[in-house]
Order: structure tokens, then sequence, then C-alpha cells
């Protein structure tokens, strides 16, 4: 009888607090909008594909120095001054994987080597530590490939290496990060490596590069401003404010 008794008072409390929950989400429109907000949250910041925009393409490997992606989304994804989305800017990797950058955050990225949209400037930034990647045949061979629908190739830091690897500049001018150029020019001498004591960043052709790290907001400024105008590229430095740094005491 007692047994009973407890199951009884047990389903009456079941179904009482249920009800319960269910008038407070019907009172509270704040928590049956709970979940639909983070859903809204998440949407506002998405910034889908547009085939329409030139896509820019960000490549990833483990250890990338995330500066060197950071600067270029910084400056591409930036709407302009009427709020229009003006780029596609896109992650690459070999694999859907994560990447780890050098400072510990993880990246997923968006597109692998498999099906990577068809780009108009692919960026190639620089690890610490680059043997991996420059025996690594695919990533090489990527960068030959999309260089062949780019119109503009750009390099960070020792994402040269890569550049010379691939062998899409040789006869190009240019730079690496500061203390590089030596061993570069040994490396591929069929680049035209420049000083890099004395150049930040530097332009041949289709093909430009920077010392990397935060140089990396130099090169990705330089092509934002050829593929847009002064006047925009004004607009983004003012957005980063960027004058702060320049002023900075």
């Amino acid at each position: 009888m007692n047994s009973l008794k407890l199951l009884s008072i047990t389903l009456l409390l079941i179904f009482f607090n249920c009800n319960t929950d269910k008038k407070k989400q019907e009172t509270n429109p704040s928590l049956t909008s709970k979940n639909q907000s983070a859903t809204d949250t998440l949407s506002k910041h998405l910034k889908p594909f547009n085939a329409a925009l030139p896509t820019i393409g960000l490549l990833m490997y483990n250890g990338v120095l995330q500066s060197e992606v950071i600067a270029t989304s910084d400056v591409f994804a930036k709407p302009s001054e009427d709020g229009k989305q003006l780029f596609n800017v896109i992650t690459i990797a070999e694999t859907s994987n994560p990447i780890s950058t050098e400072e510990g955050m993880r990246f997923v990225p968006d597109y692998t080597f498999e099906n990577c949209p068809k780009l108009v400037a692919l960026f190639v930034p620089s690890a610490y530590d680059m043997y991996a990647q420059i025996h690594n045949q695919n990533i090489v061979d990527f960068i030959k490939e999309k260089n062949e629908e780019t119109t503009y190739t750009v390099s960070n830091c020792a994402g040269a290496q890569l550049i010379g690897a691939s062998g899409i500049a040789d006869g190009h001018k240019i730079v690496t990060w500061i203390g590089g150029g030596e061993q570069l020019q040994k490396d591929y001498p069929n680049l035209k490596v420049q000083n890099d004591s004395l150049v930040s960043f530097v332009e041949d052709g289709k093909f430009s590069s920077s010392n990397g790290n935060l140089a990396s907001y130099i090169s990705a400024l330089q092509l934002f401003e050829k593929m847009t105008s002064p006047a925009h590229r004004k607009f983004v430095e003012s957005y980063l404010y960027l004058d702060r740094l320049r002023d900075w005491k």
C-alpha cells in the first residue's frame, strides 16, 4: 500500500513539474526563444558563399602562424561603407580536420584541396618550421594548381619557401621573414630574393610577398586596394584602427 502511495505521489510531482515548466515557457518568451536566439546570433555572423563575388583563399596547415591567416581575413572580410559583402573569404586545408596553429588555436577549414572553389587570390602563410610543408607534395601541388587560375598569389613570411618549392614565381621578386632571405636564395636560386632587412613588401606581376606576422596586413591591404580602390582601403584601415598603431606611443 505504501509503495502504491509513493508511486502515485511521484507521478503527480512529475506531472506538476512538466506543466509548471510549460507555463514558465508560455509566460516567459525569453525561455522559449533561448535556443532560437542562439541560432539567430550565429546566423547573423555567417557570410554565405556568393558565387558572384571574387573568392580569396587562405591556405592553412598545422603549425601555421595565425596572424597571417587572420590579417588577410581581417581586411577582405570587411564590408563596404554601405554594408555590402565584397569578397568570399575562405580557409583551405589538405583535409577537413581542424588545424592547430602555432599559437594553439584550432581552426576548422571551409574547404579542402579536393573541393576548393575557383580563387581570384591565394594567400600562402608560414610556420616557424616549414620542413613538413615544403616536403608535403600535396600542398606544393595545390599551390601550383591554383596558380593556374588565380589572378594574384601572395606569400607571407616563410610562405615564400612554398612558393619557391612550387616553382611558380621563378624569375620574380620575393621577400621573406627578416633574416630568412639568404637561405631562401640558396634553396631556390631562380627566385629574385629581396633584402628582407630593408624590404617589408614587394610586388612583381601577379606575385606579392611580405615579411609576415603583422606585416601580413601590408600585403592584404595592398592587394585589397588594387581589387577595390584607395577609398575602400582607407575605409578598412579606419575600421581596423590602424592609425592607432602608427601613432602608438
